[in-house]
């Protein structure tokens, strides 16, 4: 997909050494630790030794519990858990989500090569599947609470692999170790239809030419028309 955003965000972050530490631990049965700070100067280079004060290991514990307690919240809710979340593994690292959406309307843009106008649409009834960094998408046959046994469609939408995983291309994705589950999938939802719909990459995944479909719907309150959805060979099962 190609964003909307300004693409410098996407240069990184740059860092430069503030402080460090030095551990000296002495021989023999006498085990007894000393710990030297050093600030860093212009060069990053060590400068100003001195024994490490109580201030400066209060900083630097709260520092290492602050970011302790943002990996813990994360993917925690808010309150009651929404009833559209189907599956959560909270792992700071690993952590997914497994959600669906009903049909509604939805801002959908499409690059000036596909011939589709940007506007508002019906979308159909979508599963998801997401990590901090990735995506997979499904469609579904109606607005009903999934089950393990619930037959997923392929997506109808360009930028999408026939297995269900998104192209976001130059979507610059942050998504925070403090994120709770509502923000997550919040921001998932924002990164996916508020980027540039830009090309297909399989052939296979409506039973309706593709740019004919949205081309039909955009600007209009038709509802999506179900029947061009195409049935894959998985269950909601096979996700989790």
């Amino acid at each position: 997909m190609n964003s909307v955003k300004d693409m410098t965000q996407n240069f990184g972050t740059l860092y430069y050494p503030k402080s460090a530490l030095v551990f000296y631990e002495a021989k023999g049965t006498d085990t007894a630790t000393y710990v030297e700070h050093f600030d860093m100067d212009s060069n990053g280079n060590p400068i100003n030794a001195h024994p490490l004060t109580v201030r400066e290991a209060g900083v630097l514990a709260k520092a290492l519990q602050t970011e302790d307690e943002k990996n813990q919240a994360f993917l925690k809710p808010k309150g009651i858990l929404p009833t559209n979340i189907l599956h959560i593994n909270p792992s700071a690292e690993k952590g997914t989500v497994l959600w669906y959406t009903k049909a509604q309307q939805r801002q959908l843009y499409f690059v000036e090569s596909l011939g589709i106008p940007n506007g508002k649409a019906q979308v159909p009834p979508m599963l998801w599947k997401a990590s901090k960094s990735n995506l997979t998408l499904f469609a579904l046959a109606s607005d009903r609470r999934p089950t393990e046994k619930t037959p997923l469609y392929y997506t109808p939408f360009f930028n999408v692999y026939e297995k269900g995983n998104v192209c976001m291309g130059t979507v610059s994705i942050d998504i925070k170790n403090s994120a709770s589950v509502e923000e997550f999938i919040r921001a998932w939802e924002h990164y996916f239809f508020n980027s540039y719909f830009s090309h297909s990459l399989s052939a296979n995944l409506t039973k309706k030419n593709i740019v004919n479909l949205w081309k039909d719907l955009i600007g209009t309150d038709k509802p999506f028309p179900k029947d061009v959805l195409k049935k894959n060979n998985k269950t909601l099962k096979n996700l989790l």
